[in-house]
């Protein structure tokens, strides 16, 4: 026992050192999110880049709304507006909104329209997941970027012209109904799960209200007892977002975007000591024709005949050397001096982390 006691004191001494964070930073409360909502519209007013003859279902939605205003069209016709676009409407409802409160939403073009840019937004209704109508959205549309096109077909454009936000463009008509104010707890959900983490947030929560405050459920989510009366929770949860913890070592992690080729590493990461030769073979293929003409009045036939070369260059590289426990800014330096592109990158720190001289979690998206 005396020797456990030693051992743990030891580990303790050697921990890395911890830093504070805000409660709320780390966790999310059970019934406070947001809802996503989705809706159908139409965007009029466009300078003739709305949706072709070919969309038939812009046409139809178009006759749809005209009859609701007592206009009838003959039937079996499709207007041919380019000036209107279907689009599909999404929001997000914060947390808590009720009635009266808005929200921006974004419009993107279902059909083949070119650019929404100046078109508005006619009212739609905006559905959640349960298929209840819970907010109204109509507005301006602003589109980003910039586009421009000639006669002959040539266009440019900068960002995408056929998705535009509507900035408070959306009002809310129901509340979205939530048990928080019911429950006897409170349920805490860590965002990155955790042992070390859901042991120093109840450790802080039992400080600061007293123990058997909070109950770890698993690795995520743990239970904190809540006041019944409202007010009194609204201000627990005050305290609650107030509260600091120690969340100790931020675990090490390598992010590769193969996509973009994108590496960002956080400032934990350290590598053993290993020896780094990095180095690029080029090969060059060149391909010309000669011509082979006889002499004159020996019958022969002029002739063309291909001359390969081939050519092939490995660029020498010296190795460097890590020393163990380098840090980032070291290994940056080092992966520099390389001149290694991104993806000399990735092949560098994957060859580390296979020859087992890097700390870090390879993560791969």
């Amino acid at each position: 026992m005396r020797r456990w006691v030693f051992a743990i004191a030891a580990f303790v001494g050697l921990a890395a050192p911890v830093h504070a964070a805000l409660l709320m930073d780390l966790v999310d409360v059970e019934g406070i999110r947001g809802n996503q909502l989705v809706g159908y519209g139409l965007v009029v007013g466009l300078d003739g880049t709305g949706d072709r003859s070919q969309v038939r279902f812009t046409g139809q939605s178009v006759e749809n709304m005209l009859n609701q205003f007592g206009v009838n069209l003959p039937q079996n016709t499709n207007p041919n507006l380019r000036n209107a676009a279907a689009v599909s409407i999404t929001a997000t409802v914060p947390p808590s909104y009720g009635p009266g409160q808005t929200m921006d939403v974004t419009v993107s073009s279902i059909g083949d329209a070119r650019s929404l840019r100046g078109g508005q937004l006619l009212m739609a209704a905006l559905y959640g997941a349960d298929g209840e109508i819970y907010a109204l959205a109509q507005g301006n549309v602003l589109v980003s970027g910039v586009q421009a096109e000639g006669r002959s077909g040539s266009r440019v454009a900068i960002n995408a012209q056929n998705t535009g936000t509507v900035p408070n463009g959306a009002t809310i008509e129901r509340e979205i109904p939530t048990d928080f104010a019911e429950r006897p707890e409170v349920i805490l959900g860590l965002r990155s799960p955790s042992f070390q983490t859901m042991s120093r947030i109840i450790d802080a929560i039992d400080n600061t209200f007293g123990d058997g405050t909070a109950t770890a459920l698993n690795s995520t989510r743990v239970s904190v007892n809540a006041p019944a009366d409202n007010n009194q929770r609204i201000q627990f949860m005050a305290m609650l977002e107030e509260l600091e913890v120690d969340v100790g070592r931020v675990r090490p992690r390598v992010v590769f975007n193969s996509r973009t080729g994108t590496v960002v590493i956080n400032d934990t990461v350290q590598v053993g000591a290993a020896a780094v030769a990095h180095g690029n073979l080029s090969v060059t293929i060149s391909e010309d024709f000669e011509v082979s003409q006889p002499g004159a009045l020996s019958a022969g036939e002029t002739v063309v005949t291909p001359r390969t070369d081939i050519t092939v260059e490995q660029q020498r590289g010296g190795m460097f050397q890590w020393p163990a426990g380098a840090s980032l800014e070291h290994i940056v330096n080092t992966i520099n001096s390389l001149g290694a592109t991104p993806d000399d990158v990735m092949s560098i720190l994957q060859a580390l982390e296979r020859a087992g001289a890097l700390e870090a979690e390879l993560i791969v998206m």
